[in-house]
């Protein structure tokens, strides 16, 4: 245990810092700019990965696990929201044969 510490503060925190943003950034762009659900659902993925990722850097720069519990508690999540996710889009398909949000217009009332 006392090792991956050593090593993973090798690294100076701000590079976690900047990788964070940059995958964070990449997530919400893609939320903005895309209207297949399944490209957005990978970026909801980007942005939790990346809280993740800053959320173990944090906790492991600190000596404190709570971060890393947090973690475990947003994985959970995200597999929720991908099981719940993916179930919609399939059903939006079976009616709309497309996964263009735009199309979902169409079933409003």
């Amino acid at each position: 245990m006392n090792n991956v510490v050593e090593n993973l503060q090798g690294v100076p925190l701000s590079h976690y810092i900047w990788l964070s943003t940059i995958i964070f950034s990449i997530g919400v762009v893609g939320v903005l700019t895309r209207r297949n659900a399944i490209v957005i659902f990978m970026s909801v993925e980007l942005m939790l990965n990346a809280v993740n990722l800053l959320l173990t850097a944090f906790s492991v720069h600190s000596n404190d696990p709570s971060g890393q519990v947090f973690v475990f508690f947003i994985m959970a999540l995200a597999a929720a929201e991908v099981a719940v996710g993916l179930s919609i889009i399939v059903m939006v398909y079976r009616n709309t044969k497309s996964i263009d949000i735009n199309v979902l217009n169409r079933l409003k009332w």
